[in-house]
């Protein structure tokens, strides 16, 4: 398919000519005057225009300013019989990309025309590409490598771009605010804001109130007109974090909301519209609340237009060091402190563990770890309590894969010496370096410990 390049000439023996001898690798389109070029410019896809600076009555200057004013602008080159340095560069100064004299040279405006084509295309290349990097990193949030996560990041990238309410579903600590966060930046709305609510921090009339807003007067304490976070919204995203722990009076407001985009604020007949991009989250299995009565069947169908589930940190422990990783560089910038590595017992703990607070407890034990090593390494005992003996409850994990201090019915030091250390070595799987790391004592004292209670 050829390119296509608009001529814009009063005189028609000019115009004629540059038709006939372009329109071998050009769809030529031509015009007398400005009018006639406005209309086919709004009308066609014009790549290219070359324009008279003079058009009888009109102004070539004048067209160049509303052609480039319009959505999808050509790449336009002026051409005059008056030319100066003046007008070249006043041309190029409102957008002109290039400026020719007559009489023309045939050869020299077809080469420029393709060289201004070929501009173009460049750029528009260069801008997508642009946007692909930036798309990229914004998903570099959604840090992981395994399979889960990967469908994850698929799904966002599909339905990110569109108005498709979205509900995303998980354990608490599985990163479904930072879903919300990436659905929102590659959307087509980033520039404008995204407001959080999180739904189970406020009683129902609170709530309500939140959401829509209410009038001066509505109730007791009402002091003033309160812009609810839908309007606050207008434009942008909407995040209702817990969404299963709305009432019933709140979620018949919210189904009209996102049926019907309208909303009246509290104490007020007063519809008013929005436009938001509605994003719900929730720890609790929302189909189970329908089954139960305590969750309206309607209001989940408009939430669950694209369902995103977070997959726990126990599904997806081939993402543990990617993620552990990234937050000890975030920690140690936080901190004023060098980067420092996991020894391999860490990492051992890290990866046996279960994580039943999923990444945001992931998150808080490298944080840990960060503020209270001062060596070089990060070892099992610079890592948090919780890791190192995690409780029975913490995980659907076996006693040999967990260090557990279970006190027996007396308080035999010895025994729990004893106990500690043995499950200590299965943990390390025998290796005396890493149980000793372990348990916070030196080498030689676990070889010692070890011939004292005959183990």
């Amino acid at each position: 398919m050829l390119p296509t390049l608009l001529i814009v000439e009063d005189e028609r023996a000019t115009r004629e000519g540059l038709r006939s001898a372009l329109e071998d690798d050009f769809e030529v389109y031509t015009a007398a005057g400005s009018t006639e070029a406005l209309a086919i410019l709004k009308s066609e896809p014009i790549k290219v225009m070359l324009t008279d600076l003079r058009l009888g009555g009109d102004s070539g200057m004048d067209l160049l300013d509303a052609a480039l004013a319009l959505p999808e602008p050509p790449v336009a080159i002026m051409m005059t019989a008056y030319g100066s340095v003046d007008t070249a560069v006043e041309a190029m100064r409102r957008g002109a990309w290039h400026f020719v004299t007559k009489p023309l040279n045939l050869d020299e405006v077809e080469m420029l025309l393709k060289r201004a084509l070929r501009n173009r295309n460049l750029e528009k290349e260069n801008q997508q590409l642009t946007q692909q990097v930036k798309k990229s990193n914004k998903l570099d949030r959604l840090i992981g490598k395994s399979a889960a996560i990967a469908r994850v990041g698929d799904l966002v990238q599909q339905v990110a771009a569109t108005r498709a309410t979205v509900l995303i579903e998980g354990e608490s600590g599985t990163g479904k605010e930072v879903v919300a966060h990436t659905l929102h930046h590659l959307s087509g709305r980033p520039a404008a804001k995204m407001v959080i609510v999180h739904c189970a921090a406020l009683s129902p009339q609170l709530l309500e109130s939140e959401l829509f807003g209410h009038e001066k007067g509505a109730f007791t304490g009402a002091s003033q007109r309160r812009i609810g976070r839908f309007e606050q919204a207008d434009g942008g995203t909407l995040f209702l974090d817990e969404i299963g722990e709305i009432d019933a009076a709140t979620q018949v407001k919210l189904l009209r909301v996102l049926s019907e985009r309208t909303l009246e604020r509290v104490g007020s007949n007063a519809v008013l519209k929005v436009d938001v991009r509605v994003i719900a989250a929730t720890n609790k299995n929302l189909k189970e609340l329908v089954a139960n009565g305590t969750f309206r069947e309607d209001l989940y169908f408009r939430l669950n237009v694209v369902k995103i589930e977070m997959p726990p940190l126990r599904d997806r422990r081939e993402d543990i060091v990617l993620l552990a990783g990234s937050f000890l560089q975030e920690f140690a910038k936080e901190n004023e402190r060098p980067v420092k590595p996991l020894s391999d017992a860490a990492l051992d703990l890290l990866l046996a563990y279960s994580w039943p607070g999923n990444v945001r407890e992931l998150r808080t034990a490298i944080e840990h770890g960060v503020v209270m090593c001062n060596d070089s390494v990060i070892e099992a005992r610079h890592l948090p309590q919780f890791v190192n003996f995690p409780a029975p409850s913490a995980s659907p994990a076996t006693v040999s894969e967990k260090i557990t201090l279970a006190a027996p019915t007396e308080f035999n030091l010895h025994e729990l010496e004893s106990n500690a250390i043995r499950k200590a070595l299965s943990l390390a799987r025998d290796n005396r370096t890493r149980t000793a790391e372990l348990l916070g004592i030196s080498r030689r004292t676990l070889q010692r410990k070890l011939k004292e209670l005959g183990l």
